[in-house]
């Protein structure tokens, strides 16, 4: 397990980006929001390794929609 220890950690920030079906989208944001709903916690493996990160029973959420002629994105961003 890699978990955050003390209160001085530095910022460790994961990206990725996949490309999926609409589907597989869904069904992603489904394992997430039961993740939140019945843990603490959210879990997540890369590279062999699990990180687990405990997660406040009170979190701020950001919704943002953009919508172009080309190309429209949904962002869905949770603090705590």
């Amino acid at each position: 397990w890699a978990r955050p220890r003390g209160t001085d950690m530095e910022l460790m920030e994961i990206s990725e980006k996949y490309s999926m079906t609409r589907e597989e989208a869904a069904a992603l944001l489904h394992k997430i929001a039961d993740s939140l709903a019945r843990h603490n916690d959210f879990e997540f493996v890369r590279e062999g390794v699990k990180f687990r990160v405990d997660v406040a029973d009170q979190v701020d959420v950001e919704v943002e929609l953009e919508i172009d002629s080309d190309k429209s994105s949904l962002e869905i961003e949770i603090n705590w």
